[in-house]
């Protein structure tokens, strides 16, 4: 499948000779030791025969040469690669064998399908990942889905971690934010809820090509350190060096996406954006990314997570404990909330008392909880936050309403 971006580019270059395959067989590179686990091999449930055994320099649907890895997940690789006849760098997403997935190995491929059905004119639409193209690729143990994307820079939880500060200057945060709430209403446009918004799915977009001509010429002459086992090759990850200049960020990996239009109750976000509405089993909607956004924003500027959610008397993250929590940021829920979750009588009694054997922390503010604006500034940043953090989904404003915020416009009108 190619996508109408796909076929047009392919189409304005058609004039162009292809670029020609270049050969990466230079031997000169760092073999680690077998006994020495590599990247995927860490993820908690690796198996060597999930993964589709890439190979720097193969060419793939018979035009994507792999040029260098740029990460790697639970559920698949990604890598550099050279569109031939596009004569431009692409990022190719290789999943792993698709039937250990089951029907997820085409959700995500689905999700962008209906982004590209969305109106053209929308001004989100530039702010969600495009996919450029798809196929699929036959391994040693099964087929394999592959996406082909515009290379990407850097995530800003990656961003964040390598900053000695641990946060985004405000003007920073404003511009991320201004995008998500766009791409969000977009994706709400495709009736799409994202599901999984962190700060590790939100990316620099790339303005300067000779990052990716830099990142092949080191393959060509430094190869990236690699091990053999059971006659197949993992790669050590190559960074991506700093752009000269970044074009704007983008809101990605669909994954875990569903669809508006249905109902739903499932269990979703990771454990410390989780909704209320998720953890008490009331059926949600579009809000959950709402309240994702709010709990990402704490980290992207507070330098720390809103909610822990790990339960003292165990160790480990808990529903209860994250409840807890939030009753002393938030106070009591609704009696209305709690009376719509499948899952309330874990955690309330029939009156609304909270009684899932956990001490409710001291009560605390949001003003009280941060601590690095004053006056005016604060007041209309916490407001802000309070516009999406809301026990009940119905109270929460929508990105198109938070677009119009005070406080974002401030700080994103130029």
């Amino acid at each position: 499948m190619l996508s109408s971006i796909g076929r047009w580019a392919s189409k304005a270059l058609s004039g162009r000779q292809p670029w020609a395959l270049k050969s990466f067989a230079n031997p000169h590179f760092e073999r680690i030791g077998a006994n020495q686990l590599l990247e995927e091999e860490n993820m908690p449930e690796f198996s060597t025969v999930g993964y589709y055994p890439v190979r720097i320099g193969e060419l793939l649907a018979s035009r994507y040469q792999v040029v260098g890895k740029l990460g790697f997940g639970a559920m698949s690789t990604v890598w550099l690669a050279r569109d031939l006849p596009g004569r431009r760098h692409v990022a190719l997403k290789v999943y792993v064998r698709s039937s250990s997935l089951g029907d997820s190995a085409f959700q995500e491929l689905h999700a962008y399908q209906r982004l590209e059905k969305g109106p053209v004119s929308h001004p989100g639409r530039g702010a969600v990942r495009t996919l450029l193209d798809s196929f699929t690729v036959s391994g040693p143990e099964g087929e394999h889905q592959c996406l082909v994307h515009p290379p990407l820079w850097d995530s800003i939880w990656t961003f964040l971690a390598r900053n000695p500060v641990g946060s985004l200057p405000i003007p920073v945060l404003a511009i991320v934010l201004r995008q998500v709430f766009l791409a969000l209403d977009y994706c709400r446009e495709c009736q799409i809820i994202h599901t999984d918004i962190s700060p590790g799915n939100i990316m620099f977009g790339i303005d300067d090509p000779s990052v990716l001509e830099k990142f092949e010429q080191e393959e060509l002459e430094h190869p990236t350190p690699r091990k053999e086992t059971g006659g197949r090759i993992i790669y050590q990850s190559r960074e991506l060096q700093i752009p000269s200049r970044f074009s704007e960020y983008v809101l990605c990996d669909f994954g875990s996406s569903v669809w508006g239009e249905e109902e739903h109750r499932e269990d979703v976000q990771p454990d410390v954006y989780r909704s209320p509405e998720v953890i008490l089993g009331v059926p949600w909607s579009y809000e959950i990314d709402v309240w994702n956004i709010g709990c990402a924003i704490w980290d992207m500027f507070e330098g720390g997570h809103l909610f822990d959610g790990t339960d003292p008397e165990h160790g480990v993250y808990r529903g209860r404990a994250h409840l807890a929590e939030m009753i002393a940021l938030l106070g009591p829920p609704p009696p209305e909330l709690v009376a719509r979750g499948a899952l309330s009588s874990k955690f309330f009694s029939e009156n609304g008392e909270f009684q899932a054997g956990i001490p409710i922390p001291r009560s605390i503010s949001l003003m009280d909880m941060e601590s690095n604006l004053e006056g005016s500034d604060k007041k209309v940043f916490v407001e802000f936050l309070a516009k999406m953090l809301q026990w009940d989904p119905k109270n929460r404003q929508t990105p198109k309403q938070l677009l119009q915020d005070e406080w974002l416009m401030k700080h994103t009108q130029s």
